[in-house]
């Protein structure tokens, strides 16, 4: 397996599609006192995907877009692309994933998350973010075996159902800096 970068011009617009299993979701509750989350898990594990997606999508108004593909001889296996967010000097990763099932545990994904991090490093971003589903345990496992914490979320982001539907969306970040006083 080796790890190149992704040619914006050769690579942007390119469809893909993620699919993972779910053995449960994170319930987010709002109370009086702020929210509470708590693990829930299925009876039985469930099959996810996201809509068709594309590389360096338009919708993501990345300044500087930077991408990483994980290839096994000319098949590209995985990826990660990402890019600063100057008003607030954080590199927001937008889309990491692994394509099979089987590469998700041989550490595509972490090789990938390396270099994306080096990269926000070397622009001096302050943090690193991310987004997630409530729903996408495996996800928020390895962020967090990454070292990110969840920063926030939002209750609606997706459509008025997402509780219902058990797919919040999560926030997640990692200092990368010190900010000075």
């Amino acid at each position: 397996m080796i790890l190149l970068p992704l040619n914006p011009g050769t690579y942007a617009g390119r469809k893909f599609t993620v699919r993972y299993q779910t053995g449960g979701y994170y319930d987010i509750e709002p109370s009086e006192q702020g929210f509470s989350m708590k693990y829930i898990p299925l009876g039985t594990p469930a099959e996810k995907s996201f809509e068709e997606d594309e590389f360096f999508g338009e919708w993501l108004e990345l300044e500087a877009p930077v991408a990483f593909g994980a290839f096994e001889g000319e098949k590209l296996i995985g990826f990660v692309e990402g890019s600063i967010e100057s008003w607030n000097n954080r590199f927001r990763i937008s889309n990491i994933c692994v394509f099979d099932h089987q590469n998700r545990s041989a550490g595509v994904g972490t090789m990938l998350m390396e270099a994306i991090q080096k990269t926000a490093a070397s622009v001096g971003a302050r943090m690193i973010v991310l987004e997630t589903q409530s729903c996408n345990e495996n996800a928020i496992a390895f962020y967090r075996k990454n070292r990110f914490s969840i920063i926030g979320f939002d209750l609606y982001a997706y459509s008025n159902t997402d509780p219902d539907r058990h797919e919040i969306r999560i926030e997640m970040g990692k200092k990368l800096m010190e900010e000075r006083n």
